[in-house]
């Protein structure tokens, strides 16, 4: 049934795209040239309604889990449509945020969020803020990673892998149908983002897929302590957390953001993917590294799920994080390298 579903999801995410790009080219769906993104021709979008159709497609194989996850189901449909509107016409940051913040409550108000602190009045106050805080961070995260072909689908490919292996270690059998169904979905539509005849995801697709992850990640026991079970979906999603942790510390740093909304509106060259590609790694060198530190991460993740003490959830944060720090040392050492190249050459030294 599992195998299934992968493929139902797959087949459907693989024949749909061709069509949905046509329907994009039609309706004038397309992602436009700008400085900060790496095409040099218009883009038709309509990627994430493959991957949006696969999913659901894959996941109706399973009618039963379907219906007892129907909250995620609902609120990620609401972000998909939303964000699909975001596509053709664009609008406001605060909509966006608002948006994101009715389905973040359509989850948590059904039950699923984050539980570590006392079951007391302030300790439920606590895990609802952090919940809200995980679900808008994750869901944007992949959104501003979908910055380079393949990387936002091939990140959830590797995160949804480690989710189902975990969960088929431990025996939640019931529900490993939906990271089947979204590694299905996104490999089904990883080609068409490499080929001649290109579509994008667009913020259809990387939201509905980072908000999924997001909203899943609150469904699974993921270790037997429960600071653990934080510890789990932290690693496996740990590029995209990077990410968003890095990037907002150097725009406030920068002045180049202040409030949540303008941190929202801003786009520039200042993700995990851009760092790595002003170093000289290229787009496919770009993935490929990134991967490379998602399969590490899903590896802690695996490791931490099989035992049993806080202790090993500390170490695996521990080492993750002066991972992450050292790679963020270097992208910022290259960056001024790279700017003081370009100031050496303006003045022909």
């Amino acid at each position: 049934m599992t195998l299934t579903s992968f493929l139902v999801a797959f087949l459907v995410a693989f024949v749909s795209a061709p069509l949905l790009r046509a329907l994009a080219l039609r309706w004038g769906m397309v992602d436009l040239p700008a400085a900060r993104k790496l095409q040099q021709v218009p883009v038709p979008l309509l990627g994430g309604a493959a991957v949006y159709l696969g999913v659901i497609a894959g996941s109706f194989v399973v009618p039963l889990y379907m219906r007892s996850h129907q909250a995620l189901f609902i609120a990620s449909t609401l972000i998909f449509v939303v964000s699909l509107f975001d596509d053709k016409k664009e609008i406001s940051a605060r909509m966006r945020l608002a948006v994101q913040l009715l389905a973040a409550g359509i989850l948590i108000f059904s039950g699923l969020r984050i539980s570590f602190l006392p079951n007391v009045w302030w300790g439920t106050v606590l895990e609802v803020l952090i919940t809200l805080f995980w679900i808008l961070g994750i869901t944007n995260a992949f959104n501003y990673l979908d910055g380079v072909d393949g990387l936002c689908s091939g990140l959830a490919i590797v995160a949804a892998f480690f989710f189902f292996v975990i969960l088929l270690t431990t025996g939640q059998v019931d529900l490993i149908f939906l990271p089947a169904a979204v590694m299905g979905a996104c490999a089904g539509f990883f080609p068409h983002n490499f080929s001649r005849r290109k579509m994008f995801l667009g913020d259809a697709g990387s939201m509905f897929i980072g908000f999924t992850m997001a909203g899943f990640a609150l469904i699974g026991d993921w270790a037997g302590e429960n600071i653990l079970r934080i510890v789990v979906p932290i690693l496996m999603l740990g590029v995209p957390i990077f990410d968003m942790t890095f990037t907002t510390v150097m725009r406030f740093r920068e002045n180049k953001a202040r409030t949540l909304v303008q941190w929202l509106e801003y786009a520039g060259r200042d993700h995990f993917h851009h760092y790595l590609m002003d170093l000289g790694l290229g787009p496919r060198g770009t993935i490929f590294f990134i991967f490379a530190i998602s399969v590490s991460m899903g590896i802690n993740a695996l490791i931490i799920s099989q035992v049993s003490h806080w202790t090993f959830g500390v170490l695996m944060i521990l080492q993750s994080g002066i991972t992450f720090l050292l790679v963020g040392v270097l992208m910022v050492l290259g960056r001024r390298m790279q700017k003081e190249r370009e100031v050496r050459q303006r003045m022909g030294i």
